[in-house]
């Protein structure tokens, strides 16, 4: 069974915490991986940085700038997750826009992911029917869950279409904004939540956008199993560098 699914057999809420490799310094991924394993977080997504990120807000676009400007690449990121599983046995997803992967090369992607360990990958502008059509047999060859993103506006044939051809969970994105730009949930999105949750799908959704501190992953996680900060993250990062990692995790999620 993947990484990923057995986490999500646990009898808890998760938390899923998105960063951006090659930030802010080019070599502290596998630093921040550890840290973030160390201090009780459920999930690790591994923003790959692109030059031009459609869904993400400016401080997720700020950060892969940055990164590319310190010369981050895919095939440096693959070298620095090689030994990562010498450090921790966290579920790890790679999240990244489709194009980077097809230059690399999609069949040598999925088997680099396989041998660093990767349990996962969410590819926002890679559309379900054509993952489904194309790649889903590749992905299974390499035991790669592929996770798929559903928002407000998205149709109840789609998101059964989409529980359907996935093995894993779905992220359940809060708003039709881009990431890091809502404060707290309104109504219209709690009611969201439950309707999403009223359709008992076969995959546990995980909530992400909105979610910064302890009370928006209570609100978050009310009716799904879990939730990712992605943008908050990188605003610590961007104001702490590696340091205090524990103390922003314990903010959000504090120990028991």
């Amino acid at each position: 069974m993947n990484r990923i699914q057995q986490k999500l057999q646990e009898d808890k809420k998760l938390l899923s915490i998105y960063f951006t490799a090659g930030f802010p310094e080019m070599n502290d991924t596998q630093k921040i991986i550890t840290e973030l394993g160390k201090n009780g977080v459920d999930f690790i997504e591994i923003g790959l940085p692109f030059s031009d990120p459609l869904a993400d807000g400016p401080t997720i676009q700020q950060s892969s700038t940055q990164a590319l400007r310190n010369g981050m690449t895919t095939e440096k990121l693959f070298e620095q997750l090689q030994d990562i599983r010498k450090s921790t046995d966290i579920p790890l997803i790679i999240m990244g826009y489709f194009n980077p992967m097809l230059q690399y090369g999609v069949e040598k992607f999925c088997k680099k992911c396989q041998e660093c360990g990767i349990d996962g990958l969410i590819i926002p502008d890679l559309p379900v029917d054509v993952f489904h059509e194309a790649y889903q047999s590749l992905f299974e060859k390499y035991e790669l869950l592929n996770i798929f993103l559903i928002t407000p506006q998205t149709s109840e044939d789609r998101i059964r279409y989409i529980d359907s051809v996935s093995n894993g969970f779905i992220y359940m994105v809060s708003s039709a904004s881009v990431t890091g730009s809502t404060s707290g949930f309104g109504e219209d999105t709690r009611a969201y939540f439950r309707r999403i949750d009223g359709m008992n799908l076969k995959n546990p959704q995980i909530v992400g956008f909105g979610i910064k501190d302890e009370e928006t992953f209570k609100q978050a996680t009310e009716f799904a199993k879990g939730a990712i900060i992605g943008s908050a993250f990188i605003k610590h990062l961007e104001e702490h560098g590696t340091e205090k990692i524990a103390h922003f995790i314990h903010h959000v999620k504090p120990l028991t």
